[in-house]
């Protein structure tokens, strides 16, 4: 993928993550997101999903992560039907990234992935109610809100659970 800033064409490279890549990521989330999780949390994360776990990087410097689980559960659509569905569990691009393409294509990916590779037939994640530009960005892929979950934040937050299906 290819954006334009005001000095030059960049390219954008999305590939998994690696143990290199924890201290960008967890420097993004720090600076993108109020809700933070110790080390062990994303190592754990990249040793169990690291096939799903990602990278936008821009001139070689990791600006963004998607962090999506795989799991078995519930269907949000078919009731009383168990599937397999994919859990965006974290998910930022760096503030000077943002509004270039790079969270959408980070989420494109991540969706093509979780559907072609591991049969994944429904994609869901919590966001929070204030977060317009992310509950947006979803609605544009698909997801739909299928309820609200009040106080899911520590802060006291609400958050919108959403969904998409895949298959």
């Amino acid at each position: 993928m290819i954006y334009m800033s005001t000095e030059k064409i960049h390219y954008v490279k999305i590939r998994p993550a690696t143990d290199k890549d924890l201290d960008y990521v967890i420097a993004i989330n720090i600076e993108s997101l109020p809700e933070h999780y110790p080390l062990s949390f994303w190592i754990e994360h990249l040793n169990k999903f690291g096939d799903v776990f990602y990278v936008a990087e821009v001139d070689e410097k990791v600006v963004g992560y998607i962090l999506t689980r795989i799991e078995e559960g519930a269907s949000f659509f078919q009731h009383s039907k168990k599937v397999k569905k994919g859990h965006i569990v974290s998910f930022a691009v760096r503030e000077g990234y943002r509004g270039k393409g790079i969270a959408s294509y980070l989420l494109s990916t991540i969706l093509g992935i979780l559907s072609k590779l591991y049969d994944v037939t429904e994609v869901y994640l919590e966001v929070r109610v204030s977060n317009v530009v992310a509950v947006n960005l979803y609605k544009k892929f698909g997801f739909t809100i299928i309820q609200v979950l009040p106080e899911y934040y520590l802060d006291g937050e609400d958050a919108y659970l959403m969904a998409k299906q895949l298959k």
